[in-house]
């Protein structure tokens, strides 16, 4: 009988650490060549790769923001269309009878929608999943994810967030703009495409993984300005969240690509709305301005009902994640399930709207106050109100009106299951994307909200976001935490204006800031990028100190139950993460207990044979080999010579005559090979299995002394396992000679090594190795 390419259930659980993912190189390895290079190089050189960097830099603000206004565009667009044929169905059979024909419109359209969306994701390129945030910390923190910043991914990540939007999961499109960010700026940083085989013969000097880092912590900031027109926000977010490197000009480079990034989605939209010189649209989302005519009183049940909310969040989503890992792990399944979450929640929704009783009247209420909309087509233009107070404007005049397009009702009050002059505050909550719901609640006046309504939806949202997340969709999880926050936090504000009979320092409003604010920080666990973050969305200082002693709180909080969601998800899924300290109880273990033993070293003048065997050995897999000085007669080793890298080697073997050596004729080499050979071939080194070396070849003796890093770090055997990673953390390493007295090699200390020992609830853990 033949195996099961899927079994029914696979064994998993969060103290595995898989040996799957590698390391990548952030250390240069200064080898003859590479130093060869940098001496040749003036400083007129130095500053021609200076200003690429620049123009780098530039190119990925430009891209990303186009890309943000590719995806903002064919949302609006899209979801517009969907609502459209929505609310034209309900309307008629609202009057017909046999609504449940509507509900059966609204499910196929959304699961149709997102099936096309989890099909690419799930069937082409499974990395796309998810908001991408995680994979990116795991990139800048020296984990190769494979496929991460590909262009397939890029092109995935793009189209499955706008089905996923549309097709109205509780998902946001700001997440995932952080991973495309990231991807553009790989992509640009190398000057060439391996995916459609173009070298464009550019930029051939970033092609490391030093750099490539660099830029990609660039594509990430410049990936969060474009999302939320946070600039500053951004390069803390690369900073706080991903960076394991960081200097002054790197700041510089990474806040001008950001500011590039929302400079360029602004002026686009700007142009798009039919308002070139009104910049009004910094970022994906806008919170609006709030004003500060209001004081505000935070008190301390806030930060904590969202630091508890966020726990649990995380919580239910880790026992689910844990559940899809084991059972749900068919490309088919992963389909389906999402299908059957977008068909729930348009069902979810549908059923709320329907029971809803909070009909509020369109005369007289200024719950349109922040828009007046004209034109005609899928898209209206909108803009401030500049005359006629609220119960005048032509808005309400407007309502029912067939001259207004009917997709400017995502901007305008729902009618839903309401009488004739009323609108259903449900509606303006469920039956819309999520960026603007959450406007909505930002800014309606107040009045405009039932408690039972949202008390109801903050409740049903919850667990539809929290359902949601982690599956084979690409998706955000920064809207829906702001959504569900924002709920409660108006329902608190509602509360404690009763309490301060309409008092007018009680604004929901503002609460429902305060409450998205907790509600996100509970969740992710940010503090310092989300402060500002919110901020510069608000476009109001004011409000910082109060944000954040409430972000600081819930992630206090939070963190006394359980980790925060993107580090839960990368141990869910077993990667060598490195955070910025060794555990605080590790003192007791030395290099000597933690390092990797028997380590397979090369000796300087070495056999072809025996490098061939040594990489064709699938048991140990190595990365990394310990050049050593000895005789070739003997066996004996000496005192360690260098470092070079499996992909070194391979390099070596694409070009066998140029660099073997004929036995004992230590002169015969017919042309030296160049560092650009090593460029050419990053960062996709071939397997050994496609090098072929004759039996004449084996038998040739290489000389890798003008290869190899002549000056690797090491550390002695008696290091305490903090100050070992320490080093290894501070420096992006991949590999750590241990030396005894006598410089002689006695082990190898890789990311593994130091990642599997953590701290647990019991003490000090030492994880379990794996190869899933």
């Amino acid at each position: 009988e033949l195996p099961r390419p899927y079994p029914n259930e696979i064994p998993h659980n969060e103290k595995l650490l898989s040996l799957k993912y590698e390391s990548l190189d952030y250390d240069n390895s200064e080898n003859q060549l590479f130093l060869e290079e940098e001496r040749r190089i003036n400083h007129a050189a130095f500053r021609t790769v200076e200003i690429k960097r620049w123009v780098i830099c530039a190119m990925i603000g430009i891209l990303t923001g186009l890309v943000a206004c590719f995806i903002d565009i064919v949302v609006e667009n899209l979801a517009g269309l969907k609502y459209r044929v929505v609310k034209d169905n309900i309307d008629k059979f609202t009057e017909k009878g046999g609504l449940s024909f509507s509900l059966l419109l609204w499910a196929t359209l959304n699961a149709s929608v997102v099936m096309v969306g989890s099909v690419i994701v799930a069937f082409v390129e499974p990395v796309a999943a998810g908001s991408g945030i995680p994979q990116i910390k795991c990139y800048l923190n020296g984990v190769k994810i494979p496929h991460v910043v590909r262009l397939k991914t890029l092109v995935i990540k793009v189209c499955g967030v706008i089905l996923s939007v549309v097709g109205g999961l509780a998902v946001g499109k700001e997440g995932p703009m952080i991973h495309s960010g990231a991807v553009i700026a790989a992509g640009i940083s190398q000057g060439r495409s391996t995916s459609l085989k173009r070298d464009f013969k550019i930029f051939e000097y970033f092609r490391r993984d030093t750099e490539k880092r660099d830029f990609v912590s660039a594509g990430a900031a410049a990936g969060v300005s474009a999302a939320f027109g946070a600039p500053v926000g951004g390069v803390l977010f690369s900073l706080e969240e991903g960076a394991s490197f960081w200097n002054q000009f790197l700041t510089w480079r990474i806040f001008f690509a950001s500011m590039i990034s929302t400079f360029t989605l602004n002026s686009v939209l700007s142009v798009y709305h039919g308002n070139p010189w009104d910049l009004s649209s910094p970022g994906l989302i806008n919170f609006g301005r709030f004003d500060n005519e209001t004081c505000m009183l935070t008190p301390p049940s806030f930060p904590l009902t969202g630091g508890i909310l966020g726990a649990l969040f995380n919580a239910l989503n880790y026992w689910l994640t844990m559940f899809r890992i084991r059972y749900i792990h068919r490309p088919c399944l992963q389909v389906i399930e999402a299908m059957l979450v977008a068909a729930v929640t348009a069902a979810v929704g549908f059923v709320m709207i329907y029971c809803s009783r909070d009909c509020q009247p369109i005369q007289g209420s200024s719950v349109a106050y922040p828009l007046q909309c004209c034109g005609i087509g899928v898209l209206a233009v909108c803009s401030p109100p500049t005359s006629a107070p609220t119960g005048e404007q032509p808005l309400a005049l407007l309502w029912g009106s067939p001259q207004l397009p009917l997709v400017t009702l995502s901007f305008l009050p729902f009618q839903l299951f309401c009488a004739d002059g009323e609108y259903n505050s449900m509606a303006t909550a469920f039956f819309n994307t999520p960026e603007k719901s959450v406007v909505n609640l930002f800014h309606d006046p107040p009045g405009s909200y039932n408690p039972m309504t949202l008390g109801m939806f903050t409740l049903m949202y919850f667990f539809l976001a929290c359902w949601t997340y982690g599956l084979t969709v690409s998706a955000g999880v920064f809207i829906p935490s702001l959504l569900i926050g924002a709920a409660w936090g108006r329902l608190f504000g509602i509360s404690l204006s009763y309490l301060a009979k309409g008092s007018i320092w009680a604004d929901p409003g503002k609460y429902a800031l305060m409450g998205a604010a907790a509600q996100l920080g509970g969740i992710v666990r940010m503090t310092l990028s989300l402060t500002v973050i919110m901020m510069e969305a608000t476009g109001n200082v004011t409000y910082g100190f109060p944000i954040m002693l409430v972000l600081m709180t819930a992630k206090i909080v939070g963190d006394y139950f359980v980790e925060g969601l993107y580090d839960m998800h990368i141990q869910l899924q077993s990667v060598p993460f490195l955070h910025w300290e060794a555990p605080v109880t590790s003192h007791s273990l030395t290099a000597r207990e933690v390092m990797s033993t028997p380590v397979t070293c090369l000796r300087r003048i070495e056999r072809v044979g025996t490098v061939v065997d040594i990489l064709s050995d699938t048991s140990s897999n190595h990365n990394g080999f310990p050049v050593v000085e000895s005789n070739p007669n003997t066996t004996q080793v000496a005192g360690l010579r260098g470092l070079i890298l499996r992909s070194q080697l391979i390099v070596l073997g694409l070009v066998p005559p140029q660099v073997f050596v004929e036995r004992a004729n230590l002169n015969l080499v017919q042309r030296r090979l160049k560092l650009k050979d090593f460029r050419d071939a990053y960062p996709r080194f071939p397997p050994i299995q496609s090098i072929h070396v004759s039996q004449d070849e084996r038998e040739c003796m290489i000389d890798l002394s003008e290869f190899m890093n002549p000056t690797p770090y090491t550390v002695p055997q008696e290091a305490s396992l903090p100050r070992v990673f320490k080093l290894f953390r501070a420096l992006g390493l991949r590999h750590l000679v241990v030396v005894n007295n006598h410089n002689e090699v006695v082990g190898m200390v890789t990311r593994k090594d130091l990642a599997r020992y953590r701290l647990g609830k019991e003490g000090l853990e030492e994880l379990s190795l794996a190869q899933t």
